[in-house]
């Protein structure tokens, strides 16, 4: 993407990234300053994943900071790096482009998650659209649909999903695939990408335009 087109984009977005960031922080405040009992009682419920069918060709796997410099630290990462490769089979073999990101932190992918030659790797911040190529392979490839899974839950996922909305990408999350510090900061995390400002999509429709759908691994299939 050129120079002008990239600062035209940050421009657009930095007040719906601002107000993506305050509402998170809200939310997160909202619960935090509440009796527990009360918060737990309060906190509305993440509807189930849903399934959905993925017209391969327009279609990226995207496999978030699953990486041995980030993941031993996480409980659940190994079940979610097994998950992830599951469904990277099953991708490669529909022809779905597959890319991987590192993270600011680098490392090399945890098993039994491996690259295959030709894969890109893309690095940045926790948002993987901003200061990064991302955008510009997945629009080289004619990408609509972005598959989304890594960690932290409210980290890569989270803010990735926030950026491939705002650049008109429609974004399927594996539930499966989002292993977090704690359950809260994976439940912050799908509501979140549930209720983007702008983009919501409360009720989980699948693969409403644009959007973001949550989904799981066994439940994805291409066409």
């Amino acid at each position: 993407m050129a120079a002008t087109g990239w600062v035209t984009r940050t421009v657009k977005t930095g007040w719906a990234r601002v107000a993506f960031m305050g509402l998170s922080v809200a939310l997160m405040g909202a619960v935090w300053t509440q009796p527990a009992a009360t918060a737990a009682q309060d906190m509305p419920a993440i509807p189930d994943p849903v399934a959905v069918q993925l017209d391969a060709s327009t279609t990226a796997y995207l496999v978030l900071d699953m990486v041995d410099a980030i993941c031993p630290g996480r409980p659940s990462c190994p079940s979610a790096a097994v998950a992830a490769a599951s469904l990277l089979a099953r991708a490669r073999e529909a022809g779905a482009m597959v890319i991987f990101t590192t993270g600011r932190a680098g490392g090399s992918l945890v098993p039994p998650l491996e690259a295959l030659p030709g894969e890109p790797f893309v690095g940045g911040p926790a948002d993987k659209f901003f200061e990064s190529n991302l955008d510009d392979i997945l629009v080289s490839h004619g990408i609509q649909t972005v598959v989304v899974g890594g960690q932290a839950a409210n980290g890569a996922p989270l803010y990735t999903t926030f950026g491939a909305n705002m650049s008109g990408y429609t974004a399927v999350v594996l539930s499966d695939v989002l292993p977090g510090d704690t359950p809260f900061d994976t439940y912050v995390a799908q509501y979140q990408m549930l209720h983007e400002p702008g983009f919501d999509n409360a009720g989980n429709t699948p693969l409403i335009e644009g959007r973001v759908t949550l989904s799981r691994t066994d439940l994805v299939s291409f066409n």
